[in-house]
């Protein structure tokens, strides 16, 4: 019997993460090289920080893909307690940090990052462990408290303690896919989504209705949304000129590099609205090449998650493609004013170090179960070609 070698990735997806990371640096220099200029004198500034980032993060992906993932069945449980005490330092430490006017950050000298950053790891890591040790017990309504306490309690303090509603919101919808998934029943949760769609939508109306400026900022972002022009100088500037970049672009675009938006119209337009420049610059046509990437990621994430070699990792994969669909569909929402502004970056592209090396972190989650695939593969062949002979 021939020993075969087992080290495998799932390149179509390493391949679609590099490619996203490449495209993503070059619109961000295209972005970003006006403010960068203005604010360092360096127009490759933000550009160099992320190009750094990105290529350390991928490397550090690879790297950590070549360890069995069923090592972190007993990591999950202490990520979430370190992501719940980190969030409360955002709230109580000195060492909480307040950027653009949103107290979410922790400085710890050498990096700043988003806790609520961690927590979604954590999630991902820790809820299927949950579900799994349930095993057959995992049905009928009871059976779903306990992985939903799980996130509650990370997407609670993600709201309460980082002021950070979006994040809270994503944390809750991979939770919810991945109790979903798992769940072998399904019409509950249908109906339990179509019931908060309906309050959701009740409440806008009723919002909209009393029109009341003087209220929360979430309450003036949902009024900005309903009406941007007659909000103008209360946060529909940024709305309108973003949908001005993108009625600008035309099909093809100004061409890479003549947004004219990015000129300090929009304001830090490398972070969550840089779609809209993708559309100025490149058109209907290059936001079309963007978002069919990302599908493609998904894709190469439903594969794996379909093909897992048990439980365990389907839910892991499952919970990075809800993150990833959930970021990327609600930041494009934002640039086309579908939905009100959140704050939420797009991935790959948008400006954020730390950022980046978390969701590689993910990435290299579904490498490693991918790889658990291959292997799986080639011991049934082995064993195959053993019997035969």
């Amino acid at each position: 019997m021939q020993k075969r070698s087992v080290d495998y990735y799932d390149y179509s997806l390493l391949a679609i993460i590099i490619l996203l990371t490449g495209f993503g640096l070059i619109m961000l220099y295209s972005t970003s090289a006006y403010t960068a200029e203005l604010s360092y004198q360096d127009d490759m500034y933000f550009f160099k920080r992320q190009a750094v980032f990105s290529i350390f993060a991928i490397g550090i992906a690879v790297g950590v893909s070549l360890i069995d993932y069923h090592r972190l069945w007993h990591v999950g449980g202490t990520l979430t307690i370190v992501s719940i005490v980190l969030m409360a330092m955002v709230m109580w430490s000195p060492l909480g940090m307040t950027v653009n006017g949103a107290k979410r950050w922790l400085n710890l000298g050498i990096i700043s990052f988003q806790p609520s950053e961690v927590a979604k790891i954590a999630a991902i890591v820790y809820l299927p462990v949950w579900i799994v040790k349930m095993g057959r017990r995992y049905r009928g309504f009871k059976a779903i408290l306990p992985p939903l306490g799980v996130a509650i309690a990370l997407a609670l303090p993600a709201y309460l303690w980082t002021d950070n509603l979006s994040t809270a919101v994503i944390i809750f919808l991979i939770a919810a896919t991945i109790i979903f998934v798992a769940h072998p029943k399904s019409a509950g949760f249908i109906g339990a989504a179509a019931g908060g769609a309906a309050l959701i939508g009740i409440a806008i109306r009723l919002i909209a209705k009393q029109a009341n400026s003087g209220g929360s900022f979430r309450i003036m972002r949902i009024l900005v949304w309903l009406n941007p022009e007659e909000y103008i100088e209360d946060g529909g500037y940024q709305v309108m000129q973003g949908l001005y970049a993108i009625g600008s672009g035309g099909i093809f675009g100004k061409g890479l590099g003549n947004s004219m938006q990015k000129l300090g119209t929009i304001p830090e337009a490398q972070n969550d609205m840089i779609f809209s420049i993708v559309c100025e610059e490149l058109g209907i046509f290059g936001a079309a090449i963007v978002i069919m990437l990302f599908i493609y990621l998904l894709y190469r994430l439903f594969i794996i998650a379909q093909n897992a070699p048990d439980l365990y990792g389907a839910l892991m994969v499952t919970g990075i493609f809800a993150h990833i669909a959930t970021q990327v569909i609600l930041n494009i929402c934002v640039v086309l004013n579908l939905i009100p502004t959140t704050g939420i970056t797009l991935p790959f592209f948008s400006y954020g170090g730390t950022s980046v090396m978390l969701m590689m972190m993910e990435f290299s989650i579904a490498l490693s179960v991918s790889r658990q695939i291959r292997i799986r593969q080639q011991e049934r062949n082995v064993w195959g070609d053993f019997v035969h002979e």
